[in-house]
């Protein structure tokens, strides 16, 4: 395929890119086969029992923050390495999920980041958090247009009682119109990202209510693919149903948007197992070390438990090959 062009949002495709171009995000069904996802599934829940925390799949009185290693927002996995788990890299590697970013993008020499995966376990009423909103885009405000495409790879069925992904459908177009009337600067930072990540105040949420925009959850079954534009304004919701949110997280964009010094360091985070933004040829930055209860977790990890399988597909998604 040629080298990529920024899709053009205002052509019809016939397809699901017209909801994720007009919406701001989609859905594509089955993306990866029902019994695959519910491997991921299996592969997700064995490294959560690796860690000798007293996790028990069997028994939902462990399904806890004392029993799990650190984690964010409910079930969010960073640090430990996940980025770089074989399960992590097969799922990122589905032919599915890359020809989805490959028909976005009109390439498929692609990038992909290093994030993380979330699974968040239902738990009693008793002891279940509350879900706080937290709208956010993860695009630095001061690009502008169509930069980069985001994706959940999701593994179990996910309705409306099941957590996930809220969305503002059709904030993404008046994104250029936000930020001519409002601050560009950050009220908050997410760790030490730099840019690449915005926060929005409830006041800031009406004001794209008050343009139509629409707060929504998307709901996928096991197996779809979630993509959104990174301008969209969107965060994730705890479940108040009893089925668990199992999720790898995965953004794509070409590597000819990659400056050389770029992928030099993109090469170098893989090399050392590390993490990175959800974007994949840019914003390239040191992860802080995941601290466990404010303490630095004995079972801090700089290497996965299990290796991802090396190939040349997976060095040039990396980054660490030349297409």
């Amino acid at each position: 395929m040629p080298h990529a062009i920024i899709p053009n949002v205002d052509e019809k495709y016939g397809d699901w890119r017209d909801e994720l171009f007009q919406d701001g995000f989609a859905v594509v069904k089955g993306a990866v086969p029902a019994d695959r996802a519910a491997g991921y599934v299996e592969e997700m829940t064995k490294w959560l029992e690796r860690f000798p925390l007293g996790f028990d799949r069997n028994d939902p009185s462990t399904w806890t923050e004392e029993h799990l290693p650190a984690n964010m927002k409910g079930g969010m996995y960073h640090g430990y390495a996940v980025a770089h788990e074989k399960f992590v890299w097969d799922a990122r590697m589905e032919p599915g999920v890359v020809d989805a970013f490959a028909k976005i993008w009109g390439t498929d020499e692609l990038l992909v980041s290093f994030d993380g995966i979330n699974m968040t376990l239902p738990l009693p009423d008793s002891t279940r958090p509350k879900s706080a909103r937290w709208p956010h885009q993860d695009q630095d405000s001061r690009i502008r247009g169509f930069g980069c495409a985001q994706g959940i790879i999701n593994l179990a069925d996910n309705g409306p009682e099941d957590g996930g992904l809220m969305v503002m459908k059709g904030s993404h177009r008046f994104n250029d119109e936000f930020f001519k009337t409002h601050s560009m600067d950050k009220k908050e930072k997410w760790g030490k990202v730099p840019d690449d990540w915005h926060g929005f105040d409830d006041d800031e949420i009406e004001w794209f209510e008050e343009r139509g925009c629409e707060l929504m959850k998307v709901n996928a079954k096991a197996g779809d693919l979630l993509v959104w534009d990174s301008r969209t304004v969107h965060y994730n919701i705890l479940p108040t149903g009893k089925q668990t949110r199992a999720v790898i997280y995965a953004c794509y964009t070409p590597a000819a948007l990659a400056t050389p010094e770029g992928l030099a360091k993109k090469k170098e985070i893989f090399e050392n197992r590390d993490r990175t933004t959800h974007w994949p040829h840019r914003n390239f930055w040191r992860a802080d070390k995941i601290l466990r209860f404010g303490k630095e977790d004995p079972y801090h990890r700089d290497r996965p438990f299990e290796e991802p399988v090396i190939t040349d597909r997976l060095l040039k998604l990396a980054g660490a090959m030349s297409y």
